[in-house]
């Protein structure tokens, strides 16, 4: 499948908006008690026939990048890697010297995903959705693959 990558523009942020209520359930996100709203940052859109096919946001707080969402609507054809990769580019261009994300404990693909893309296994938030779910209760208590969701896992790569 081919597909382009573009920067997210002003104009897009209704549209991304409404990405997150679709692929994400809401427009905000809680992690370690923090509130956020991926479309409102910066971030990559992957389009394919006027499509969109992936989405990746990020926020540059000094020498670290995080990524606040990732989506692929289409596995295993590259756009999540092309997505990253973007991101990485940015982070490197902008001086940092980390790039990094928060999962959850039962987001298996995601920990493959990252991990075969360089990144580490950062640190572990024991209950740390538990946490969220005081703030978020909609947060559901049993994730992918039946796997009771209490942690966050904090993945990293480190930019030279």
């Amino acid at each position: 499948m081919e597909f382009r990558l573009r920067p997210a523009a002003a104009a897009d942020r209704p549209g991304l908006r409404e990405f997150m209520r679709t692929h994400w359930g809401t427009e905000e996100m809680v992690d370690r008690a923090r509130v956020m709203r991926p479309a409102e940052n910066p971030g990559y859109i992957a389009e394919s026939g006027g499509e969109v096919v992936g989405v990746a946001t990020y926020e540059i707080m000094g020498e670290a990048c995080e990524v606040t969402s990732l989506n692929s609507l289409r596995p295993g054809q590259g756009v999540g890697t092309a997505l990253m990769e973007a991101v990485e580019a940015e982070a490197r261009a902008r001086g940092c010297r980390r790039l990094w994300l928060l999962t959850t404990n039962d987001n298996l693909n995601a920990l493959r995903f990252y991990q075969k893309r360089g990144m580490r296994l950062a640190a572990l938030y024991p209950g740390a959705v538990n946490q969220a779910r005081q703030i978020k209760p909609e947060i559901p208590t049993v994730g992918e693959s039946g796997i009771p969701l209490r942690d966050e896992l904090e993945l990293e790569l480190i930019l030279r």
